[in-house]
């Protein structure tokens, strides 16, 4: 049985994402497809619309086969990272392939692109250390960079965000010798940052959230750009829960952390650095909800991404050291979910997993998963009350999600 990697948040999934996955398998030629999924905190340091298991669902009714989550060391990092855990996943499923969405579409220019860089490196390093000193973020810092490099025409421009994590993929690929084959798929329509509607039924994740937040049509103004399963389980989760999660569900909480921890707290938060901590908590000091804080503390060297991220391990109280530790790759495979017939590969492949199998906290010895509870943990404080305890026990009694079809 073949099986294609993807690598996802579904932050809700939408028709793009369904156009993705059912390209992945058509390319491909897969029996099947893994998703390895950020959990309740994401890339760009939020917290996910729904819970880790409703966005399960919501993969698994569209065509995906097994979910594995992708541990908070690795959802919540910078491209490199998030992309290495990722792979590490993938590749210990026993994946044949990796397909990512990209604004390139051709999975060889990556592989042109990675071989560029590494033949450059020296160059490309002291580049990026030139720009960063002029006050500039690392990814733009990087992209000008490898614009420097004068590369070859059939490479790829580091400036999109799907075509940075496209290059890390491909990286890391290479440097855990992985079997997986990269290939891409073009993406449709919006771009991955779009705040606004650009098609008749493809739109960003940015966007549909957007408008779910704007209050004023919800689900209905949404509902061409997602599929009916979607939509259900969105108009499921606010009955069960309430509403959705958004930064300003945790202000109170973040609020508080930065105001009553100590400096020396602080700087031992993972990615508080050259001071940045100090900042946060003089926002703090001047704001009444999230988005006036971000608004004092972004700059044009420390971004909303890489700020919000930074809250987000200080929420966690993510430590320095437990998140350096062992960030090569993944060391277990967390499985959140499969359909019959990714339960079929997993009774097939057992045996040949690369990394160990966890269905239950419980049958887990080890302790690296404690940052994945604590996230869970923090993530449940964003509905009040009953609801929110409910979701907290989630974490220990919600066995993998199985939907029964083939």
């Amino acid at each position: 049985m073949k099986a294609v990697g993807i690598v996802v948040e579904y932050n809700p999934f939408h028709n793009g994402h369904l156009y993705h996955l059912e390209s992945a398998k058509e390319i491909t030629g897969a029996d099947i497809a893994i998703a390895a999924m950020s959990g309740s905190f994401l890339q760009r340091g939020e917290p996910a619309l729904v819970s880790k298991w409703a966005r399960t669902k919501m993969a698994l009714l569209n065509g995906v086969d097994i979910v594995f989550e992708l541990p908070y060391k690795f959802s919540t990092q910078k491209a490199e990272l998030f992309a290495r855990g990722a792979v590490s996943i993938l590749d210990a499923a026993g994946c044949s392939h990796l397909c990512f969405g990209s604004e390139s579409g051709e999975a060889g220019a990556f592989e042109k692109t990675a071989a560029f860089i590494d033949a450059n490196r020296p160059a490309y390093d002291g580049l990026i250390k030139k720009y960063s000193k002029t006050g500039v973020s690392y990814p733009r810092a990087a992209s000008l960079a490898f614009a420097d490099l004068n590369p070859p025409p059939d490479t790829i421009p580091l400036s999109q965000p799907n075509n940075i994590l496209g290059y890390h993929y491909v990286k890391s690929i290479s440097s855990l010798n992985s079997r997986m084959k990269p290939m891409t798929v073009r993406r449709k329509n919006a771009n991955y940052h779009d705040e606004d509607f650009s098609s008749a039924t493809i739109a960003s994740a940015t966007s549909l959230r957007k408008a779910l937040f704007a209050g004023d049509s919800g689900l209905e103004g949404i509902g061409r750009y997602i599929p009916g399963q979607t939509r259900k389980i969105l108009l499921e989760y606010m009955g069960e829960f309430g509403g959705f999660h958004n930064w300003e569900s945790y202000w109170p909480f973040l609020k508080y952390r930065l105001l009553q921890s100590s400096p020396e707290d602080l700087g031992t938060i993972y990615e508080a650095e050259e001071g940045l901590e100090n900042r946060l908590v003089e926002a703090a000091r001047r704001s009444a909800n999230f988005q006036e804080f971000m608004e004092f503390a972004k700059t044009k060297r420390y971004t909303w991404t890489r700020i919000q991220r930074l809250c987000t391990h200080v929420l966690v109280n993510a430590k320095k050291e437990e998140m350096a530790a062992d960030s090569t790759g993944a060391s277990y495979l967390r499985l959140l979910g499969m359909t019959e017939k990714g339960r079929s590969y997993l009774n097939m492949h057992k045996g040949t997993l690369g990394l160990p199998l966890v269905s239950k906290l419980s049958s887990f010895p080890g302790t690296e998963i404690n940052l994945d509870i604590r996230a869970s943990a923090v993530y449940s404080l964003g509905i009040p009350g009953t609801p929110g305890q409910n979701l907290l026990e989630m974490e220990y009694s919600q066995p993998p999600v199985l939907i029964e079809k083939g």
